[in-house]
């Protein structure tokens, strides 16, 4: 049994966090943090989890990490990066779930977030979070980067094509929509109900923060620098993510050898499900669960592979990775307290 605490414990992955940790068997909760609700019961925040838990909210403390075996932090970006030496020289374990330490190169970082960033030092040290290809680093890492929604369903999306050499590197192209929740608890006009109901929004195209997390990673898979169009889009839904992925494929192939391809590349991984041949991955077969459906197709007229990629942007795409990553670091079963499926409908 080890003790876990989550620092913004009051936002939306704060919440996912304690509804998935609550029920897994090998953990117990040590110290709740919310700056804004400091001195409220975690039960008078989220009514929900009233007669499960009871903590009381605390400020974030440098010294949290001395109460814990892993310190989750489900704060907004840049908030948590001035504590983190304090978080480090702390017994602890920590698994990050903001964007501080998911990109190596601080100037990249600092381009795109518009704000210096204040350990440079500790980017070598940060492991990026995706099991999926980086389970060996992530069972020994002190200090682990949970990746971004969006870069999730995208890498998880586009590997196969990449590693197998199947597309034209210079040709990727994401269109990706989000629910609402994947803005975060903090309220702004473009997520009020009256300006996000009965539309899609794109936004960030050409500058969205995301971009660089994806290239980075795609160009670690493909061991050449490679750009992306990334096109986010918000629909008016709560919660799920779906990306459609374009690659322009080398050589002809058959949309039954191409999922055939993605099924012996992810055989074995437990939150990736891969489609038959016909079928797309859609939110609603992912919705409250820890997995990655992807479908596959070949559009033979243009020559592109086209890809489907669905997750829940809370769970895969943030709470239920951070808890798949902490049981990695922990020796547990990779399954545990993430063991169900979706339940829509």
């Amino acid at each position: 049994m080890i003790d876990i605490s989550i620092a913004g414990a009051s936002g939306y992955t704060g919440l996912e966090l304690i509804r998935l940790l609550l029920k897994h068997p090998e953990v117990r909760f040590s110290t709740l943090t919310s700056e804004t609700y400091a001195g409220k019961s975690i039960a008078e925040v989220f009514p929900s989890l009233e007669g499960h838990i009871d903590h009381k909210l605390v400020p974030l403390s440098e010294n949290i990490g001395n109460t814990c075996h892993i310190l989750f932090l489900a704060l907004p970006h840049t908030t948590g990066m001035k504590w983190m030496p304090q978080f480090l020289a702390s017994p602890c374990k920590v698994i990050d779930l903001s964007a501080d330490f998911r990109i190596k190169s601080a100037e990249i970082f600092e381009q795109w977030y518009h704000t210096p960033h204040l350990q440079p030092d500790l980017l070598p040290k940060a492991e990026y979070g995706l099991p999926e290809f980086h389970r060996n680093a992530i069972q020994s890492a002190r200090l682990v980067a949970n990746p971004g929604c969006y870069p999730t369903s995208v890498i998880l999306g586009l590997a196969p094509l990449i590693i197998e050499g199947l597309v034209n590197l210079d040709s990727l192209i994401a269109d990706s929509k989000s629910g609402v929740s994947g803005a975060g608890r903090k309220a702004s006009l473009s997520t009020q109900y009256s300006e996000c109901n009965e539309g899609v929004s794109p936004y960030g195209l050409g500058n969205h923060r995301h971009t660089p997390e994806i290239e980075q990673e795609l160009t670690r898979l493909a061991n050449r620098d490679l750009n992306i169009s990334f096109s986010p889009h918000l629909i008016p839904m709560t919660r799920g993510m779906e990306s459609t992925l374009y690659a322009k494929l080398k050589k002809e192939i058959s949309t039954s050898a191409l999922q055939e391809i993605y099924q012996r590349f992810y055989q074995g991984e437990p939150f990736v499900r891969i489609l038959k041949p016909g079928s797309f991955a859609r939110t609603g077969n992912v919705v409250y669960s820890n997995y990655c459906d992807i479908g596959v197709t070949v559009d033979s007229r243009t020559g592109r592979a086209i890809i489907t990629s669905a997750l829940d942007n809370l769970i895969k795409g943030a709470s239920g990775q951070a808890v798949q990553n902490m049981n990695i670091m922990q020796g547990f079963g990779e399954r545990t307290g993430l063991d169900f499926p979706a339940i829509f409908p």
